[in-house]
């Protein structure tokens, strides 16, 4: 067998090329302001062109048919000043409302709740454990990545304890840990937005679009499960990708692991602890009250005179089950995880369950300060009218160059690539990019429904690559464990073939599944918007 640095020589360059690469990143990222500073200049901005806007009268043709809901009486949209006093009032009248009414708001808080109480009793670090250890050695990599993709169901756990597991695993295993830490993270952050279950990043996204597509159509509305059909067969695809980059490319090019440069008391890891008996019976009680809860809110929505079907006309897309999707989350994480911190000893009392929701809902201090800037902002974009006269503007410039097939997503996909690059939090830079991007496509023809599938195609391939995603600093630390050589560079050109291969793949499924069998992207989600 050849030796390291036989191995990694050739590859000196590229690591020297990607270092090169990241730093100018780094460099263009380091001129940005915080985000949450970012998006009080949006709404400051905002302000300012829309005074300008309405001093220069900018208007377009409204392209709503006549009688379309929201659409104008006059047939043209017209620019709204906020620079002058009847826009300072309704600025400092809506202030607050803008804030507690912003759809992702209630969502996201609401579905921690639940999230929060399951990873204080330990049964999510439990299950991402049993996952990997009961795999046979052969499947360990599958199962690193596909443990990782389901990982995102609960935030950040997957980044938390199952990449550095997974270094522990293939340490254990005789292979470089490296390479584990690569595909499990590959799993967790390259597909973020893949996965078989509804997690808290869906209701979050749907707000966004709603929002946004009702600068179009007042009476929009987007469920959190718009994308479940296509968001779960995307985990088989990252599963298989990445299994196949790990085994065919990026251990290859690491060689073999050479233990003299690891920290202190890593090779004590080479065991992986098993799980203990009270873990391993309250996975299985966490399991079975899983399937009651899932019996039960079956009994709601299966039978023809199901509770939570519309009351009205008995539908299944249009009923309370969906609209409630976030409550559903919620319970879904609460009772699994009492019932095993009951078992465990980690859940003694009401005290350990308020304890958990507390620790979760601590953690979104800047996520609430964040979203109280960008409510503003997307509230006076769509007091402006400046989205949708960007909007049609833009659906008429990418009609004269003839753009308006479904190709029109090859662009988009690769722009939303690149913003993720500089913006790493998924929520934020669709709140700032759909109220522009959504009312530009739905002119166009397409849904808000699959506007928002290919977003978040374009949002994860390259979270493993930017040192903007808020955990890519965090993983380079595991690492540093294993290899305290190592630097961002190593990360980026290890990482950067998942990317590649994942922006790939995803995009050939999107075609194929959207345009090539015309196959809904979740329950109730049209591939088209006609007014």
């Amino acid at each position: 067998m050849t030796d390291r640095n036989e191995n990694r020589e050739p590859e000196s360059l590229d690591r020297t090329f990607f270092a090169r690469f990241l730093n100018a990143i780094e460099w263009l990222g380091n001129l940005l302001p915080h985000p949450v500073t970012l998006f009080a200049l949006f709404a400051l901005g905002v302000v300012l062109l829309s005074g300008l806007a309405g001093w220069l009268e900018w208007s377009v043709l409204d392209p709503r048919p006549q009688g379309a809901s929201g659409r104008s009486p006059t047939g043209t949209i017209e620019a709204v000043s906020l620079m002058n006093g009847e826009g300072l009032r309704r600025i400092i009248t809506s202030l607050v409302t803008n804030f507690v009414n912003f759809v992702p708001l209630g969502t996201v808080l609401v579905a921690l709740l639940g999230v929060g109480v399951a990873e204080y009793s330990g049964v999510i670090s439990a299950a991402i454990r049993a996952v990997v250890l009961k795999a046979p050695a052969g499947l360990i990599t599958v199962a690193l990545v596909f443990a990782g993709v389901i990982s995102n169901t609960a935030s950040e756990a997957g980044y938390v304890v199952l990449v550095p597991l997974a270094g522990v695993v293939f340490l254990a295993l005789g292979r470089h840990p490296l390479a584990g830490m690569a595909a499990a993270f590959a799993g967790v952050s390259g597909g973020y937005s893949a996965n078989l279950f509804i997690g808290t990043i869906d209701p979050l996204l749907a707000g966004i679009t709603e929002e946004a597509a009702r600068l179009i159509d007042p009476a929009y509305t987007v469920h959190p499960a718009v994308n479940w059909y296509f968001m779960a067969v995307s985990t088989l695809l990252i599963t298989v990708v990445g299994t196949l980059v790990t085994t065919r490319i990026v251990e290859p090019r690491l060689g073999t692991y050479d233990p003299a440069f690891a920290a202190e008391g890593v090779q004590d890891e080479r065991t992986l602890a098993p799980l203990s008996e009270s873990e391993r019976r309250g996975l299985f009680w966490a399991a079975m009250s899983i399937l009651a809860v899932s019996a039960l809110f079956a009994l709601s929505i299966v039978p023809e005179g199901g509770v939570l079907r519309d009351p009205v006309t008995g539908s299944i897309l249009n009923s309370p089950f969906f609209k409630g999707m976030v409550a559903l989350i919620f319970i879904f994480f609460l009772v699994p995880g009492i019932v095993y911190g009951r078992i465990v000893g980690t859940i003694r009392s009401d005290r350990d369950v308020i304890e958990g929701m507390s620790r979760a809902m601590s953690s979104l201090g800047l996520y609430i300060v964040l979203v109280f800037f960008a409510a503003q902002f997307v509230a006076f974009f769509g007091w402006t009218n400046l989205g949708a006269i960007t909007a049609v503007t833009g659906a008429g410039a990418l009609k004269a160059i003839g753009l308006t097939g479904p190709l029109v997503f090859v662009p988009f996909i690769l722009m939303c690539c690149f913003v993720n690059l500089m913006l790493g939090s998924a929520s934020a830079q669709w709140a700032v990019t759909a109220p522009i991007f959504v009312p530009m496509l739905m002119l166009l023809g397409y849904a808000p429904e699959v506007i928002q599938a290919a977003y978040r195609i374009g949002d994860s391939t390259t979270n493993i690559i930017t040192p903007m995603m808020s955990y890519f600093g965090l993983i380079l630390a595991f690492a540093a464990r294993f290899d305290r050589r190592i630097g961002v560079g190593t990360i980026v050109s290890t990482m950067l073939p998942y990317s590649i291969a994942f922006l790939a793949g995803w995009m050939l499924l999107f075609f194929v599944w959207v345009f090539g069998f015309g196959l809904p992207v979740g329950p109730g989600a049209p591939t088209y918007y006609g007014p």
